[in-house]
């Protein structure tokens, strides 16, 4: 039976979502360092550049649900994928990494860093002390129609994969051969698969949190829409985390923990229930067949997520142990009514540090009287009166994102600007340049909305549309910090009259 949840414990888990997200910034920052990568890759000297690097990014950060490290001495991992235009037959895996490998290291060397290292799968870079970043990039090549073709042989469904690629492993025993025996994988898939699980939630919450701001749901940036499955999965790793905080070698993986919580995901509305939910029937989907316990890939049938456990069953042990644990410490927290009661049961879940400061940030919510509010700066600029309508007819068939923004300051090197970040200083320059997969010919038109009293006083506060002329290199925008308030920059795609894409608002803060 699903357990009944408090409304106090439904508060406390509802700000240990919140507690455990990571800042936009964050995202924002690992973003700019994978098209830092990309646009490494693909740079006019780049050795690969004849092969089309394609480079995204794979794992928690894609699906929303990465959580803040336990202290400041682990890492936010970036996972990539760096994916090239190369057959099976033309390159070995040997081959492939080791061209990556090569680019890989004039990137550190370009940029300070220390050399790239190598691991079974991946080159890693380690960024600097104090980013708490590092970046696994995974070498790849399309495997979309010939992944199609084993599942359909083994009549099995095929309808993921299409974006399935096969990947580089020291340890297959083809990796120095130019064979079609390659290992495979398929992120974007998997991605597309667990979005479609929570589809609904995201769209509900998505309109909700346009409509609080008074804004278009395109406004609203994807990553910024936590749906409660999402949460559930950010609260399991937490809890997975601590308890195997001394016994790594048996922890349960990711991929499993996200697979069976989107598979018992039942489009609860609230967290506090889908958490309810899915700890209930989680192991409903690991199957038996013939003997071997089996969790199945949901993008590639064929492919048991678990198939270490038969050759480790301490690793199937620990899960089991884990899930007991999990179910019966979110239930005692469940449960009970008493604030500092839940947090005491909360610390053995998912660690006395961040219960304390969970619990702390009710008290100081009750005693302030505050609100939480996702877009509290940015509520200015999407209810301007001057921000005007896109005026074309929206035909949205494209993507274009602002990948990477700089500010300029005489005498000091350009440094990454982060969306809705710390206020600038007036008199900086600001670049932005924006990235999209809208086929040629198409125009470039940005949207600048200012606000705040000096703006006003010197009548520019526009929120009208600039066409734009492209550079060389793709789509910049310069700009100046003027005025003290917040504002916004966004880049629109016009295609045959339509409008094609859009990328959201930039928020920028100047003081």
């Amino acid at each position: 039976m699903v357990f009944q949840v408090t409304a106090a414990a439904a508060d406390f888990l509802e700000r240990l979502a919140e507690a455990l997200e990571v800042p936009a910034s964050r995202y924002e920052e690992a973003e700019n360092r994978y098209h830092s990568v990309g646009d490494w890759l693909d740079r006019k000297e780049s050795s690969l550049k004849e092969h089309s690097p394609n480079v995204y990014v794979q794992g928690s950060f894609r699906l929303g649900t990465p959580i803040r490290p336990v202290n400041d001495d682990e890492h936010y991992d970036i996972d990539l994928v760096c994916e090239l235009s190369l057959g099976k037959h033309e390159v070995s895996q040997e081959d492939l990494k080791a061209k990556l490998g090569v680019e890989m290291q004039l990137y550190a060397k370009r940029y300070g860093m220390a050399r790239a290292s190598e691991s079974r799968r991946c080159w890693t870079l380690d960024y600097a002390e104090g980013a708490q970043f590092h970046l696994d990039a995974l070498p790849a090549i399309p495997d979309g129609e010939g992944r199609r073709q084993v599942l359909e042989s083994m009549h099995l469904s095929a309808e993921w994969a299409k974006s399935a690629i096969a990947i580089t492993d020291t340890e297959c025993e083809t990796f120095k051969q130019r064979t079609s025996q390659w290992p495979h994988s398929n992120p974007r898939g998997f991605t597309e698969w667990f979005r479609s699980r929570m589809k609904i939630a995201f769209n509900e919450r998505r309109q909700r949190m346009a409509f609080e701001v008074q804004a278009n749901v395109e406004d609203v940036p994807s990553y910024r829409v936590k749906t409660p499955l999402q949460q559930v999965v950010q609260i399991l790793k937490r809890h997975r985390d601590i308890r195997f905080a001394d016994n790594l070698e048996v922890k349960p993986i990711s991929v499993i923990i996200t697979t069976l919580a989107a598979r018992a995901y039942g489009n609860q509305a609230d967290l506090p229930e889908a958490l309810a939910a899915i700890l209930e029937n989680m192991h409903l989907h690991i199957q038996q067949r013939n003997g071997v316990f089996w969790i199945e890939n949901p993008t590639d049938p064929a492919e048991n997520f678990a198939d270490r456990w038969a050759t480790h069953p301490e690793r199937k042990d620990a899960f089991f142990q884990w899930l007991r644990f999990a179910h019966e410490d979110f239930k005692n927290i469940a449960g009970n009514d008493d604030p500092q009661l839940i947090m005491e049961s909360a610390s053995a879940a998912v660690g006395d540090s961040l219960a304390r400061k969970v619990r702390a940030s009710a008290s100081q919510s009750k005693a302030t009287g505050t609100t939480q509010s996702i877009f509290k700066r940015a509520v200015s600029v999407f209810t301007a009166p001057h921000r005007q309508a896109p005026p074309w007819v929206t035909r949205a068939k494209g993507k274009v994102s602002i990948a990477k923004t700089r500010v300029f300051q005489n005498g000091f090197r350009p440094t990454v600007l982060l969306h809705d970040s710390a206020p600038l200083t007036k008199g900086v320059s600001l670049e932005f340049a924006a990235t999209t997969n809208v086929p040629k010919p198409y125009s470039v038109f940005w949207q600048i909305v200012n606000t705040g009293d000096e703006a006003k006083s010197r009548n520019d506060l526009r929120g009208d549309f600039n066409p734009d002329l492209m550079v060389q290199g793709g789509i910049v925008r310069k700009e100046d910090a003027v005025y003290s308030g917040t504002h916004s920059v966004e880049c629109f795609i016009v295609k045959d009259g339509n409008l094609a894409a859009r990328s959201g608002a930039f928020i920028v803060n100047v003081k």
